[in-house]
């Protein structure tokens, strides 16, 4: 079976879409992280399996983002993966706690919707699945960094 026919492309779509969400009519990028954040919630994963997690996501997401590009179009607001993999870095090595949690939402969606620079840059220079990605680590970076002087200066 080739891989640019039949269910390849379907699969990399739902992948890069996380099903239904990155078709939702409002908000998919939102609804994207708070899949990120239920998992979180719910599973309280240690950070060394989120660690793995997050570049497993992050290489998954890389493939089939560039894939789903073909079909859905450049960085296309359908594909959502990248908001799972950036709050899944926004929580790393942070308090499972409900509070911690809701704060890396909310400080990633800011800085996933604001792109402050470098993000912005990377966002235009990266192309294919490594740009869609790249810029949603790097917002989660962002909300990581706030989410750490936090803990460390309060």
């Amino acid at each position: 079976m080739k891989k640019n026919s039949g269910l390849w492309p379907l699969l990399f779509k739902y992948i890069a879409t996380l099903g239904f969400i990155g078709y939702l009519p409002y908000a998919p990028g939102s609804f994207g992280s708070a899949a990120g954040f239920l998992v979180i919630l719910f599973l309280k994963p240690e950070d060394s399996g989120l660690l793995i997690t997050s570049l497993f996501v992050f290489a998954l997401g890389w493939y089939a983002s560039h894939k789903a590009e073909k079909s859905l179009g450049k960085d296309s607001g359908h594909i959502v993966i990248d908001e799972l993999c950036g709050y899944f870095i926004s929580v790393l090595f942070v308090p499972k706690s409900t509070g911690y949690l809701l704060a890396a939402f909310l400080l990633f969606r800011l800085f996933d919707i604001l792109k402050p620079p470098p993000v912005r840059n990377v966002e235009r220079a990266v192309s294919g699945g490594a740009g869609v990605m790249l810029d949603d680590v790097m917002a989660g970076i962002y909300a990581n960094i706030c989410l750490q002087g936090w803990r460390y200066l309060v």
